[in-house]
């Protein structure tokens, strides 16, 4: 509002009462506060609601695509599966950027606008609009589920026909060694019949007793372990990036919040979709066996690592903001109090930031330049604020109003492409991890054995990472904002320090993820050459890796260390 920017302006110290907030002021009330907790209490009540939700799509539905899908089918549906699900981010990242262009009252504005544009820093979007537009579209897609028969007669049918091959198959007529073909028509019954065999109706008295059990059992399987660890790093990053990467770009590259998620969801998004589809497309494809999974997740580790290596140096400098960044032997407008403002009486709570274009120097407030005059140039779809009569600018200005741009904001284009690379080659070994699961453990443990992966990935990567890379971040804040006396938004940062911790992280979980793979890749060549061996002595000749997507299906005790 206009009386917002005329608080800005320099006044005379005696002409000005003590700009310190009684208080009692009403935003600092305990009333206020209890608002505020209300209105997160809702929130986490809606992230508990969608992660309740999403538990029969993920991880129930993995471990039914492998029990009712062929063998050779199931990579590329758990790769398109997957895929789906991160169309998803990526189209709410879009949606979010143009939601973002609209400020946040939108039903509370006042007649002509506000004299503020999306690169101010204290303009806010419409974050909650985009809640209401999928809240609804999710509603929508859960109706189909309700038409969902309580069988499917189908596969019931096929259980049936396929017991009936196998007790030709196992007649004596046909005894000794079995056709390409009748190998091919077993596969699916042995893995049907073991879902009906699997699949009792437990009571959960009966689920509670055997569950230590089974989670023991499956904890201590070194592959299905050291999988999970390194999802967990790879999940890990991803958690970090999806949560702070829009407000790392806007920090580093001073460009919009609006087109920072644009870029998310254009670039990164897509190629991490991409990834997920070549990495399942392989795995059918190529009929890769276990060792060649662990070796393709082992190689796409490695190249992501490598592609982050150039983020460490792309980045731009700490704007120069006058009474926060100091530079011996610069410009005198840096100090804390420049003398030039005279005897101006700025507010310590104040934000609203002018840019001297001449020197580069950014000022909190127009009072903190020692402006005294506001002028507002009207253009045909929005107006520029400029100040004039400002001391500690040469000229007295014109400045404009916001923070001053970024001279490298083109580098996050080329920062961009190399993450949205690096997410590519992460995502391809998605799948093949997912099929090390899959065959490694115990048909009875299949179902169980995702679930505790999906709980452990909550537990281990998507709760504590967002806090570790937030507190993180907090660490390289130079000017925080006081609200009621306390430490409330952080105004600005040091670039190359953000920069630094932030990729730095990414780096650790990559590496992290890179050792677990490294280990696999040694534990399932350590198995094949007993196996090898065994094979030899019992059978020589018979020497041949065992497929993840075709043949008969491999024995869980073949993973075991």
């Amino acid at each position: 509002m206009p009386q917002d920017f005329e608080a800005s302006l320099c006044r005379s110290e005696t002409l000005v009462p003590d700009p310190t907030p009684a208080p009692s002021n009403s935003s600092c009330s305990s009333y206020t506060e209890t608002q505020h907790l209300a209105v997160v209490g809702i929130m986490f009540t809606a992230q508990t609601l969608l992660g309740v939700g999403g538990v029969p799509i993920q991880p129930f539905g993995i471990s039914y695509i492998d029990d009712f899908a062929h063998n050779s089918n199931s990579p590329l549906y758990l790769g398109i599966l997957f895929a789906v699900t991160m169309m998803g981010p990526g189209m709410a990242y879009g949606l979010g950027g143009l939601m973002l262009r609209l400020y946040v009252d939108i039903d509370r504005m006042p007649e002509g606008g506000i004299s503020l544009t999306s690169k101010d820093p204290r303009w806010v979007g419409a974050w909650w609009l985009g809640f209401l537009i999928s809240a609804g579209a999710v509603a929508l897609a859960a109706v189909p589920y309700f038409f969902f028969p309580r069988e499917m007669p189908k596969e019931k049918h096929e259980i049936r026909f396929w017991r009936k091959v196998l007790t030709v198959s196992d007649s004596p007529v046909s005894k000794g060694e079995d056709s390409p073909s009748e190998q091919s028509l077993r596969e699916p019954l042995e893995k049907q019949d073991g879902l009906v065999q699997i699949a009792p109706d437990l009571t959960v008295i009966q689920f509670i007793k055997v569950f230590p059990r089974v989670l023991l059992r499956t904890l201590r399987h070194p592959i299905f372990l050291l999988v999970v660890l390194s999802q967990v790093c790879m999940s890990s990053m991803v958690a970090g990036m999806a949560t702070f990467l829009p407000k790392f770009l806007e920090r580093q590259f001073s460009v919009t919040a609006s087109y920072a998620n644009l870029l998310i969801g254009g670039l990164t998004i897509p190629s991490a979709i991409i990834g997920i589809v070549v990495g399942g497309m392989l795995v059918k494809r190529l009929h890769l066996g276990p060792m060649r999974c662990g070796a393709l997740c082992l190689l796409g580790a490695l190249f992501c690592l490598l592609l982050s290596l150039p983020l460490f140096f792309m980045g731009c400098p700490t704007h120069r903001i006058a009474g926060i960044t100091h530079e011996p032997g610069n410009l005198p407008g840096l100090e804390q109090f420049p003398a030039c403002r005279g005897n101006c009486s700025c507010p310590l709570d104040d934000f609203n930031p002018i840019c001297d274009p001449s020197t580069h120097v950014e000022y909190l407030t127009p009072c903190q330049a020692g402006c005294t005059s506001r002028v507002v140039q009207e253009a045909l779809d929005k107006s520029q604020v400029f100040y004039a009569n400002c001391s500690c600018v040469v000229g007295g200005g014109p400045v404009p109003a916001g923070s001053c741009d970024s001279a490298c904001s083109h580098l996050v284009l080329p920062f961009m492409f190399l993450v949205s690379l690096g997410a590519a080659l992460a995502s391809l070994t998605h799948t093949p991890s997912f099929m090390l699961i899959l065959r490694g453990v115990k048909k009875e443990d299949k179902t169980l054995a995702v679930g505790i992966q999906f709980m452990l990935l909550r537990v281990l990567a998507w709760m504590p990472s967002p806090v570790i890379h937030g507190s993180a971040i907090d660490t390289t804040c130079v000017y925080w904002a006081q609200s009621c006396g306390r430490r409330a938004v952080c105004r600005y940062y040091d670039h190359d320090l953000l920069r630094n911790r932030f990729v730095g992280l990414q780096f650790f979980f990559k590496t992290g993820s890179l050792a677990c793979f490294a280990l696999i890749l040694a534990i399932l060549r350590q198995q094949d050459k007993e196996e090898r061996t065994q094979v030899t002595v019992s059978i020589p000749g018979l020497q041949q890796q065992q497929p993840l997507v075709s043949g008969p299906e491999k024995k869980p005790e073949e993973f075991r260390a």
